[in-house]
């Protein structure tokens, strides 16, 4: 029989928590722009979102950072026929504090523009759709995917490069399927 006191088993059960945890953990913060705040599109980069959705994949449980000065902006989420008449009325969510956080809960599309009037008209609005099957593409206005090129706009960066979020493929599920194999290896040793 297995003492469930002993300090041996306490140490596999806390060391197998740890690795499963540091290997479940795969939902991602990604801010809006990334190196650009949520703001007007420049003349210099107006296709900022769209570009940005076009590069990034989002899925349940992520969660979208924007970015913004508080008395000079905000962020709304809206419905289809609201996004795509840029009416600001009714929305379904309203965040205003600079420091804007929405997380991903539910498959669907989610539309999102400027709470500032003349915002929206200027693209500052985003569309992300997240499918059943835990990716998800975003659009933003006026561009669809196919009208961009296949390559990043270049970013210049202060403090090194910008690390990808490692994508939820297979190898993270035999990771998973490993780690348990070990664990039990592990178990079995000690026992």
């Amino acid at each position: 029989m297995v003492d469930l006191r002993s300090p041996r088993f306490l140490f596999l059960c806390a060391f197998q928590f740890l690795v499963l945890v540091q290997i479940q953990v795969s939902c991602y913060q990604y801010k809006v722009g990334d190196l650009d705040a949520w703001g007007i599109p420049t003349s210099a980069n107006p296709q900022v979102y769209t570009y940005w959705s076009k590069y990034n994949t989002l899925k349940i449980w992520d969660s979208l950072l924007f970015l913004y000065p508080p008395s000079q902006d905000s962020v709304i989420q809206v419905t289809r026929e609201n996004y795509n008449s840029c009416n600001l009325t009714d929305p379904i969510l309203y965040m205003n504090n600079g420091n804007s956080l929405f997380n991903i809960t539910t498959y669907g599309d989610f539309y999102f523009t400027s709470g500032v009037p003349g915002h929206c008209q200027k693209n500052q609005k985003l569309h992300i759709s997240v499918p059943g099957n835990g990716s998800a593409s975003a659009y933003s206005p006026s561009y669809g995917p196919g009208s961009l090129p296949d390559t990043a706009p270049s970013y210049p960066t202060v403090f090194g490069s910008i690390p990808l979020p490692p994508s939820s493929s297979p190898t993270n599920r035999f990771s998973i399927l490993l780690s348990f194999i070990i664990g039990s290896a592990i178990w079995a040793i000690i026992m």
